[in-house]
């Protein structure tokens, strides 16, 4: 099964996630079909906390992926930004 989620990278105490693309049977931080975006949930303030391509989750969505829980809410966090700024 194909999965999207998280993968951890960054320092002790330091997180940053990478969201990909990955087959279920893989580690958590192992090999990955793609990567979709990224999550720092210690950015500094002024700088970008996350990325997130809807449009190929969308299509990895339609393939039978599924998302984590923690990469859902992201993804519905991408849904409202990205819906302001549309509007402008």
């Amino acid at each position: 099964m194909v999965v999207i989620r998280m993968s951890r990278g960054g320092a002790k105490n330091r997180p940053y996630y990478n969201i990909v693309v990955a087959d279920s049977k893989n580690p958590r931080d192992g090999r990955f079909i793609e990567r979709l975006g990224f999550f720092n949930p210690m950015a500094p303030e002024g700088t970008e906390q996350f990325r997130i391509a809807l449009d190929r989750v969308a299509h990895w969505e339609s393939k039978g992926a599924q998302a984590s829980d923690a990469v859902q809410k992201l993804i519905k966090r991408g849904k409202q930004q990205a819906v302001p700024q549309a509007a402008k």
